[in-house]
């Protein structure tokens, strides 16, 4: 998978990228990365990428020519690959389109300042608008480095544990389920004993009700679209029997 992103401040996101698992899957050749300086394609003396807005009013507002210079030198025109603009307006950011995004060999990510960028950026270049939550940030890297990780995590081989991004939170409609690592009992906390049993019918059938009650207690909504067995649908009426899910 190859990343390309278009940012006014690249040094926001490097040290990321030279940490933990994304530094690794550059290493091996699982990802590329690659930075652009929007400000590299301004013409002028002073390099100016923003200006005030028509009609008036607080901010600056991102310059067009400069962002569809660097994406069109860059990627072609028009874009050979989708172009996502980080956005607040943009669809909302989930793990069915980090799979999706996944499959893809390249993408670019548009990061935004300012007050936002010229409209016909928008309308004219980007092919796609996505959002990593209801709140407004300073600029797009943030939003764009949330998309790189999420999304390499589906990458073959990316991950040690080739399974793991299947089991974290909200890859199969519920929040994941606890864990636990050594010392077995840490202050008079034990490891719950499912865990210890070795027996691996018993640790599934714990961790998925674990999954269940979490979801169930902090995010009910999401039971609505999960997929639920007949067992799970039982778990689920005993719990709320109990009161326990307040």
């Amino acid at each position: 998978m190859h990343f390309d992103i278009f940012t006014l401040f690249p040094g926001v996101i490097q040290p990321y990228l030279d940490s933990s698992i994304l530094q690794r899957a550059q290493v091996n050749k699982l990802i590329q990365v690659d930075l652009h300086n929007i400000r590299d394609w301004a013409t002028d003396r002073h390099h100016v990428t923003d200006d005030t807005p028509y009609g008036g009013g607080g901010g600056m507002v991102m310059k067009a020519p400069p962002i569809f210079d660097a994406v069109e030198a860059i990627l072609g025109a028009p874009p050979s690959c989708p172009l996502i603009l980080m956005t607040p307006q943009g669809r909302p950011f989930t793990t069915a389109i980090a799979r999706e995004l996944a499959v893809l060999p390249r993408i670019g990510l548009l990061c935004g300042r300012y007050e936002g960028i010229d409209e016909r950026v928008r309308e004219h270049l980007v092919s796609d608008q996505i959002s990593v939550g209801d709140y407004v940030l300073t600029g797009g890297e943030l939003p764009a480095m949330i998309l790189i990780d999420a999304i390499s995590r589906f990458i073959p081989g990316v991950l040690g544990d080739p399974d793991g991004a299947n089991d974290d939170s909200f890859s199969n409609g519920l929040l994941e389920y606890p864990h636990y690592t050594r010392p077995e009992d840490f202050r008079g906390w034990r490891v719950p004993p499912e865990l210890l049993s070795g027996n691996h019918a018993e640790i599934a059938r714990w961790r998925r009700e674990q999954s269940l009650y979490r979801t169930l207690k902090h995010r009910p909504e999401l039971l609505e679209n999960a997929p639920l067995s007949d067992s799970d649908k039982k778990f689920i009426k005993k719990i709320k029997e109990k009161g326990e899910d307040k």
